[in-house]
Formats: structure tokens, sequence, C-alpha cells
């Protein structure tokens, strides 16, 4: 093992971190928003203290989110200063445009909104956190646009008096195809996770209600039931819809993955010879270094319909692409690690198809004001949030892997991009110290989070005495509708 190695490990470990809230804070942004809006428009009291329990939870997710952002860009410069020196002029741009732009919006308005709610109008404070949202989703979308400049080069060229990409078209880096295709899938697979977390918080909340963990355990104000209700049907209705565009973004991503990164896709299903009307592989056992698989069962055409939109099309295959990479650029092992890349694909297609199945079961399940009568299925409902985030998760491992050894696809390999003056000693501190620190604000991420869950809305919005009830449908006893906004909020 090299510096090298624990480079990428480095990387890896404080990436994957990161990405358990990004999904979160793009996806709770818009949910927040969703039903401050509800809000603003019928003024229900139940829909505002969602709000601001939603909201507090999505305030911890983007603080954390923040921090771990930040040791991200550090380290382009402490392990990656070759790959810095080479991209720099292309991959700062659209980082700049992210930073200056959707940061900052989002970053100003997310104080207005948290500050602002006995402050500014109503309206005024509603603006604010939609346009957090759109901040979130800008945000995203140029960071994407940079990652996807790297396994899709456009808009460059390399100058030879210094060896460095130049940008010649900012545009063509921006509406790359790879970009949006990713853009979609990746905010899909989002608000997937997102919503799933809001189905478990609600699952977890109208479960406790109905089976208490102690005989002395406080009930619940019974305004709670109906709004569980609620935010458990969003949930599932967001989670469901997003599925959806996961389904048409993933067909896409495949076509595109075939026609600019076939090596990554026959990685994913380990074909290893080119094939016409290739399978698509359920399981296999194979030999990586004969390059060949003893195992391998197989749904017939499936892949290059997937591929091709033809189920008799051509896919390209390990060994060919291999034999191609050598003519191109000369000796070298062009694969990446094919079993990770097999296995992350199928654990990102099985975990994300778990997530939007229980989104579906669930929309059918609580139609027409029903809950589930048994415990087993709102455990199942929690556990969909874990299984979306590892979906995301093992997506990312295979966007990230199955781009190896390149760090920008014909351009830059990952060998010639570590810096070369940090030592094996060096990376293996500060990966140790990152891994323990990441630890460390897990926990604090998982305490804050699981207090404010158990406490619940009232938290962070007491109930007044006044207020009015809810039966056991969740529907408020009739009363004024001056009535129904508490004095205090405004």
């Amino acid at each position: 093992m090299d510096a090298l190695d624990l480079a990428r490990w480095q990387f890896g470990i404080t990436t994957v971190y990161h990405f358990l809230f990004v999904p979160l804070t793009i996806g709770l942004s818009a949910i927040v928003a969703i039903l401050q809006t509800a809000w603003h428009r019928t003024g229900k009291v139940e829909y505002l203290r969602a709000t601001r329990f939603l909201g507090k939870l999505f305030l911890i997710n983007f603080a954390m989110g923040v921090v771990t952002g930040i040791v991200q860009e550090f380290q382009f410069g402490m392990n990656w200063s070759s790959y810095s020196t080479f991209v720099g002029d292309v991959f700062g741009a659209p980082l700049a445009m992210e930073a200056l732009l959707a940061f900052f919006l989002e970053s100003t308005f997310i104080g207005l909104w948290i500050f602002g709610w006995d402050r500014l109008p109503r309206r005024i404070h509603l603006a604010c956190i939609w346009i957090v949202a759109i901040g979130t989703n800008f945000s995203a979308y140029f960071i994407i646009a940079a990652n996807a400049w790297m396994r899709h080069p456009v808009g460059f060229t390399v100058d030879e008096s210094t060896g460095r990409a130049r940008l010649t078209d900012i545009w063509a880096v921006l509406t790359n195809s790879q970009a949006w295709s990713t853009y979609l899938h990746v905010v899909s697979g989002a608000f997937i996770a997102a919503g799933l977390f809001v189905v478990a918080v609600s699952a977890f909340k109208l479960m406790r209600a109905r089976w208490p963990k102690r005989a002395d355990a406080v009930a619940p104000h019974p305004s709670e039931d109906g709004l569980f209700r609620k935010t458990l049907r969003l949930g599932l209705a967001v989670t469901a819809i997003a599925g959806a565009l996961v389904v048409f973004s993933g067909d896409h991503q495949a076509k595109l993955m075939a026609q600019y990164e076939p090596m990554k896709l026959a990685g994913a299903e380990a074909l290893w010879t080119d094939e016409h009307g290739a399978g698509f592989s359920l399981f296999a056992v194979g030999d990586i270094r004969e390059g060949r698989n003893h195992i391998n069962v197989q749904v017939p055409n499936v892949l290059s319909f997937l591929a091709t939109g033809d189920f008799s099309g051509d896919v390209q295959g390990i060994n060919n692409v291999q034999q191609r990479l050598e003519q191109q650029f000369g000796p070298g092992d062009y694969r990446p690690d094919i079993a990770v890349l097999y296995w992350s694909f199928r654990l990102m297609m099985g975990l994300g198809m778990a997530g939007v199945g229980i989104g579906v079961l669930g929309l059918w399940l609580t139609r027409r004001g029903r809950l589930p009568g048994k415990r087993w299925m709102y455990r199942v409902a929690i556990l969909g949030l874990p299984a979306a985030l590892a979906a995301n998760v093992f997506g990312w491992i295979l966007t990230e892997m199955g781009r190896q050894p390149w760090t920008v696809v014909g351009e830059l390999l990952t060998a010639a991009s570590v810096s070369p003056g940090v030592s094996l000693t060096e990376v293996a501190i500060s990966l140790t110290a990152f891994t323990l620190l990441y630890a460390a604000l897990a926990v604090v991420e998982a305490k804050l989070l699981f207090r404010y869950v158990l406490a619940g809305p009232a938290a962070v919005m007491p109930y007044p005495p006044d207020e009015p009830d809810t039966d056991d449908t969740g529907a408020a006893t009739p009363e004024p509708a001056d009535e129904r906004v508490p004095a205090f909020v405004y």
C-alpha cells in the first residue's frame, strides 16, 4: 500500500459520509417548503407545526452537511495537487459558481428563514424556504456538472506549454449530457431518501403512540396523530413520484454509459466479451484474472435493451474494451474493480427498488385515512430510510469506481493525480484523524436527530392549552379561521 491507495480511501470515506447528508438536504428543503406552503394556503396549525418540526431536523442535517463538505475541497489541495493543477481551470469554474451563486443563496436565505418567523411577512418568509430549496438544487447541479466533466470531458483544450486543461466553453460543461442526466438521477434518489426519512419519522411516532415502550410512557398530544398521518402520506407520495423519475433517469444513464463509459457498464454486468442480445445478470461468480464467469444467471436480452434500446443490440465486453484502450493509450490495466462495480450496481438497484416499493405499498395501505394495524409494517417503513441512503451511496461508488483507473477519462490517470510530496505516513495520519472525527460527528448527528424526533413537534412549537384537538382520523374540530393560527407565532 502506498500514498495513492490511502488517499483514495480517505477521499472515499469522507465522500461517502458527506453524501449521507446531501440527499436529505436536497429533498427535505423542498418537503419543508411544501408543508409551509400548505400552512400558508390553509391556515391549519398542524401544517405549521409539521413545518417547524421537520424544519428543525432539516437544519441539523444541513449544518452537518456543510461541516463535512468543507473537508472535500481541502483534499484537492492536500492529497490531489497534481489533479488540481491539471483540471483547476475547468473544474474550478462550476465549483466557483456553486459557491458564489448557489451556496451563498441558500445560506443567506436559510438564515432569513430561521430568524424571520416573527419578523418577516408570511409570503416573504415562505419565499425564503423556497429559495433555499432552489439554491440547494442549483448547488447540486454545479457540483454534478463538474463531476460529469471528469467522466465525459468537453469544452476544453490541453495547453501544450503547461500541460493543463484550459476551459474553452463553460456552456458545454454545464450542458454536458452526462451532467443533466446524472443530476436528474441523483436528485430523484435524494427525494426518495428524503421522502423515506419523513416516512420513517412519521412511522416511528405513530408506532410509539400505538405501542408505547413503557407502561408509564408519556402519551403524545392528540394533535400529533393527525399531523403524522399527513406527513406519512406526504413522504410516501414523494417517494413514489421520485421512484418513477429514478427509473426514467436510470434508463437514460445506462444508455449514456454504453456510449461513453462502456468499461463501467461491462464491469457492472460482469460482461467479459462483446455480445449481441446481452442478458441482464442476476447473479454471477467469475474469475477476474482469467476474464470469464463460472456461473451467470441472466435475464436474456435485457441488458442490450437497457444499453441500446434494442433487445438484440451489441454491448461491449470488458476484455474487448481493454484491448481497444490498450491500442489507444498504450499498455496498462484499464479495468476498474469488477467485483465492486458488479455488487454496487445490484445493491443500488435492489435497495432503491425496496425503498420505492415501501412508498408505493404505503400509499395503498394508508388510502382513505387508514393506517396499518401491524407493528412490523411500521418497522419496515422505518427500515426504508437506511435502505435508501445505502442505495445512494452504492450509486456513487458505482459512478466513481467505474471511472477508474482514470481521474479524467482519457486525459489523466488516478495514479498521476496524487500529490507528489505527500508521504504514506502523512496520509495515514490525516485518514485516521478524519475517520475518527467523522465518527464523532455521526454520533452527535444521530443523538440530535433522535432527541428531537422523540420530543416531537412540541419541542419546537409548544401546544397551547386552547388549541383545537383532533379525532382519531386526524380531522380538526371546526372553529373560526382566525383562531386556527396561534398568536405567538406571528
